[in-house]
């Protein structure tokens, strides 16, 4: 079995091997041919296979090994590491596994002092086995031992008393790892093994200030490149431990060591050398970030925190550009959150101080912050692969966050010192600024006004005003500018004098393609906030942006944006103009679908169908004359009288009525089609909601026979939507009854021939029941 799992080319002869070789490891057999399997003369998987069943045994099934057999099992396990230790290094570690599994279940009582047995087993002198090779089989086996604890299964009350028997082992670990890390003569590969060892120990909540010895150790190990990682992993480990913030006098030790770094970390940046400058970042950031409260705490060390701190603003700014030339400075930015909190969670008078100390720093971060963010030049980042453009968006992303973050801190005076910085780069002559720099700080802006309640703001009308200033030479910088005005949109919704300053922007950039998500986005987010005063612009946004429909300039999903916007549009503007509006708008759509609706069903008009479908139904989710969304209603109300007459939405559904019933005769056994139907109407239902009634009658009849031909759940989800508003309603109860009653019986037979195949069915209409 175990030569075809390694050497048979047929897969299936593969996994019948692995099979029947798993349910082999679990067997009572396992106990006797494990060790066969051991034997020197075999091949290394053979005996890899073996080491894996005994520790599965021991570590799975121990309630079935007998007390009187755990001495014997011990000694034939240390014999075998032993025999090992100058052998194959994947069986060793997986003996030294196994023989950890039997440590942990053993001790205290059966093995109290079963680590310490471990180093004086493997110090004990033997001549068949060289010294150093014992000494790595000794680190291998005190390396997974706290990696076995962490996955074994051991009950919780176990687990509780085992971690602190090997908390106090450690002092049988420690000197022996400080010795080899001392000792001149140590190789290389064998100090490695001890940071690997000290890394593993540190994560059983040992208290810091026993591990000061080797900490310092491993700052000592950075200084050699071969060392580099596995003592950079040790010491972010150490520091990084739940329990370390109660040692800090050994925290503020440490402080020393880390800032004692920054030399080695400048000529890792300035020769390239990323790994070198990542490492170092994550010791300072480790520290920073797990620990600032208690060392924010310590005020008469403030200065020596405050340099960690400026250490860590340094990895911030690292030269380059995320993610091409450094991958560094995203993994600080967490830590000035949680600096943030820990100042702002302090009692009014210490945070004062400390917010003295503090707002210079974070005003320096708002800068370094921009200045990461910033572009690199045309050229180069045309030579940018997309995961690298797609992780560089992230990161603005994460910037964009932070300052939004920083806010809290900072408040007004970050958007005053955003705006000055802009005005004096838009006004500069003699100096003409790169548009990245211009990009850069819009975007800072764009970040906060994006979350933030910038109605008060002092700056934003000037903010406005130098907009239309921009030189825009490119589609980041004008995406940007887009993104802005959008965050702004509430704004500009309390000062609708500005509107005309940048709705031409807004308009000009719906014609380019490049431009499409934020532009759309941008003039959806102005009508659905400023509606009220757009009227007198109505009749140019509906031109630009009928003209950008026809010429298809935008995606399938911005189409249908941009048709949510024209509804919050209308619904600002009297019936008679809505009305004219809607006819020139919605005309070459309706032809199109009836021409359409004439030709035999085929994948491609299918596609055009849906497409105009869509169209109207997003149009009829935001066209609300009764303003039932609202959320300011009492201004509104003055401005918006309320309409008499029929709805327009309801007078277009009833003009289209028909066209509609042809093209669900021709496609009722296409699902995504008779979905598209459904939509425009439970779409309406739910924004004209009363209004809808004068549909009711007609829509019941159709859903019925739709329903009673081919049942599928998008008109069941219909039915619920009209069940929900009229069956209370005396005037609509027939025809809703009627349906209901129909939807029902029909479902019910369907459900006899087996509701398996219909699972979307089975749902919609337990919904339904349920309303």
């Amino acid at each position: 079995a175990l030569h075809q799992l390694y050497y048979d080319p047929n897969i299936e002869n593969k996994n019948l091997a692995q099979k029947w070789l798993m349910q082999a490891q679990v067997s009572p057999q396992a106990w006797h041919f494990s060790w066969l399997l051991l034997n020197m003369d075999k091949v290394p998987e053979i005996q890899y296979f073996g080491a894996s069943a005994l520790h599965i045994k021991i570590s799975r099934y121990w309630n079935d090994i007998p007390a009187d057999q755990y001495e014997s099992l011990k000694t034939q396990l240390f014999t075998h590491i032993t025999r090992f230790a100058s052998g194959s290094k994947i069986v060793l570690t997986r003996l030294c596994v196994a023989l950890a599994s039997l440590a942990l279940s053993m001790m205290p009582e059966a093995w109290p002092c079963a680590v310490a047995d471990m180093v004086r087993m493997f110090q004990a002198e033997d001549s068949n086995v060289d010294g150093r090779a014992r000494c790595l089989a000794l680190l291998e086996l005190l390396t997974v031992l706290p990696e076995e604890f962490q996955t074994s299964r051991l009950p919780q009350y176990r687990k509780g008393q085992v971690r602190s028997v090997l908390a106090q082992e450690c002092g049988s670990v420690f000197p022996l790892l400080e010795q080899l890390l001392q000792q001149q003569d140590s190789p290389g590969f064998i100090k490695q093994k001890v940071l690997k060892c000290f890394s593993s120990w540190v994560q059983l909540e040992i208290p810091l200030m026993d591990c000061e010895n080797l900490i310092q150790a491993a700052f000592t190990a950075l200084q050699d490149p071969e060392l580099f990682d596995t003592a950079v992993e040790a010491v972010v480990n150490a520091i990084s431990q739940p329990d370390a913030q109660r040692y800090v006098n050994t925290l503020l030790k440490l402080i020393p060591p880390v800032l004692g770094l920054q030399e080695q970390l400048r000529q890792a940046v300035q020769s390239g050398d990323m790994e070198t400058s990542h490492g170092i970042c994550r010791i300072a950031v480790a520290l920073g970030e797990n620990h600032s409260r208690a060392l924010l705490d310590q005020v008469e060390h403030w200065q020596s925190f405050l340099a960690l701190v400026n250490m860590i603003m340094f990895c911030t700014g690292i030269p380059g550009h995320y993610p091409v030339n450094e991958t560094t400075s995203s993994l600080t930015l967490t830590f000035w959150y949680t600096l943030q909190d820990d100042i702002l969670s302090f009692e009014p008078d210490k945070q004062a101080v400390y917010q003295q100390v503090y707002r210079p720093v974070y005003f320096q971060l708002v800068d370094v912050l921009l200045h990461k963010a910033q572009f690199p030049s045309d050229e180069e980042y045309g030579f940018w692969s997309s995961d690298e453009k797609e992780q560089f968006r992230i990161y603005r992303v994460d910037i964009s966050d932070t300052l939004m973050y920083v806010y809290e801190m900072l408040g007004a005076e970050l958007l005053s010192s955003l705006y000055d910085k802009l005005g004096r780069l838009l006004t500069n002559t003699e100096q003409p600024s790169t548009w990245q720099h211009t990009e850069a700080l819009l975007y800072g802006f764009q970040s906060i006004a994006e979350t933030i309640d910038v109605n008060y703001s002092d700056v934003v009308p000037g903010l406005i005003g130098l907009i239309p200033r921009i030189s825009i030479s490119n589609v980041q910088l004008a995406d940007t500018v887009m993104f802005t005005i959008g965050a702004l949109s509430e704004w500009l919704a309390d000062h609708p004098v500005m509107i005309n300053n940048v709705l031409p922007l807004v308009l000009q950039a719906l014609g380019n393609p490049e431009l499409s998500i934020s532009s759309v986005s941008t003039l959806k987010k102005i009508c659905r906030e400023c509606k009220y005063d757009l009227p007198p612009y109505a009749a140019n946004i509906v031109a630009v942006s009928q003209e950008v429909l026809m010429k298809q300039i935008h995606k399938t999903s911005q189409c249908m944006w941009l048709m949510q916007a024209l509804g919050f549009l209308l619904s600002a503007l009297q019936v008679e103009e809505i009305l004219k509006n809607l006819h020139s708008l919605i005309t070459p759509y309706i032809q199109q679908l009836e021409k359409l609706a004439d030709e035999t069903p085929n994948p491609s008009n299918k596609l055009a169908i849906i497409h105009i479908l869509g169209l109207l139904s997003n149009l009829f989710t935001t066209l609300d004359i009764s303003h039932h969304d609202d959320d300011h209603e009492s201004t509104e109300v003055k401005k918006m009288p309320v309409q008499q007459g029929p709805n327009p939405v309801v007078v277009v559904l009833q003009q289209v009525f028909q066209l509609i019933q042809k093209v669900l005769s021709k496609w009722l056994n296409d699902a995504q089609v008779v979905e598209s139907v459904c939509a425009i109407f439970e779409k309406s239902v739910k924004t004209l909601l009363d209004d809808f009634a004068p549909m009711v009658p007609q829509l019941c009849e159709m859903l019925g026979q739709m329903y009673s031909t081919i049942p599928q759940a998008s008109a069941i989800d219909l039915t619920r939507q009209l069940v929900h508003i009229f069956a209370h309603e005396p005037a609509h109860f027939p025809p809703i009854k009627a349906l209901f009653l129909l939807v029902t019986s029909v479902t019910l037979t369907l459900f006899q021939q087996g509701p398996r195949d219909h699972p979307d069915i089975v749902d919609s209409f337990m919904q339904l029941l349920a309303q």
